[in-house]
Order: C-alpha cells, then structure tokens, then sequence
C-alpha cells in the first residue's frame, strides 16, 4: 500500500473482505482512547422479508442510528439507498466537523461517490478543514478515488491495526509541525 501518509486514509477491499467490522473496530479503539470521532459508519443488521437490505449508518459523534435503505415495500427483493438516509448523514459529519471532531470516520467511498455525490463534499470539506478522514475503497472504485484525491491519499491493507498505525503517523506529524 501507501509509502507516505496524508490526512486522508482509505482502507482498499476486495468484495470478500468484511470492511465494518475492521472500521467499527478502530473507531471504537480510538474513542477508547479520548479521540473524539465523527462521522458515520454502517452496521448491517438482521434482515426479514419486509426488510431485505438491513443496513443503518452509525453517527459516531451522537450514537444515533440512520436507516440506510427506504421502503420498498413487502414485495421488494432489493435494496434501494434511502437519498435521506445520506442527508442525514451529511449533516452528522458536517456536525462532527463543526463540533471538533479530531477524525472523521465515513463508511466508503462507493458507487455514489464515485459519481460526484453521497459523502464525497463531506469527506473534501473535512480534509480542507484539516480533520483527518477515513475511509474504505473497494478495489472497483480504486481509480476514481485516486483522481478524487489527486493520489493524495494513504492507502491501507483491510486491518484496523493498520488504521490504528495510520492515525499514530498523522498524529506525530501534527504534533512536529
């Protein structure tokens, strides 16, 4: 992966890899250690037939649960990203940078990113903001998000240790400058 680290993290996965857990983890161990997190991750949840996607993004700064899909109703077999469920998700990171958060975490950078929307002013404004962000990039999206950041991003292996390390060199080289 990245030689150079920057402020902003993304941890690159493959569709086999279970990248949630791997972010709950290091954010988890991050506010265990004082850092005050932002931003939002997801957790998936058990699914029933009337819900058959079930997904809900966490606001890290408040605990509040987002609903990630919208109801398609009982005959639905797919699921369909809520266009409010990412509003509400926009706004608890742009709370959290307002509100002093020292890392943004946000889920992914996927296919709506990838397109110019869902978090990705979010992820950019945080960045510009000099709040470090992290992130996950499946290997599909590899190369739009490196033109997003302009190949200015550190590139980690799908091990929350490696976050972890990530956010030690971020710290040291705020610290130093």
């Amino acid at each position: 992966m990245s030689t150079d680290t920057f402020p902003i993290a993304a941890i690159v996965y493959k569709p086999t890899d279970h990248i949630e857990p791997i972010l709950i983890e290091a954010a988890r161990a991050l506010a265990g250690r004082g850092v005050r997190l932002g931003g939002v991750l997801q957790h998936d949840i058990p699914t029933t037939t009337a819900d058959p996607c079930g997904m809900e993004l966490e606001d890290l700064a408040s605990g509040e649960r987002i609903p990630l899909s919208q109801d398609l109703g009982s005959a639905s077999e797919v699921c369909r990203l809520d266009p409010d469920a990412l509003a509400q998700a926009a706004v608890a990171v742009r709370n959290a940078l307002a509100g002093g958060a020292e890392v943004v975490f946000i889920n992914k950078f996927g296919a709506q990113e990838a397109a110019g929307s869902g978090l990705r002013d979010e992820m950019g404004l945080a960045v510009a903001s000099g709040i470090p962000v992290v992130t996950a990039v499946g290997e599909r999206f590899l190369d739009e998000w490196q033109r997003f950041t302009g190949d200015a991003s550190t590139l980690l292996p799908p091990e929350s240790a490696a976050i972890m390390q990530w956010w030690e060199t971020v710290q040291r080289a705020t610290r130093a400058a």
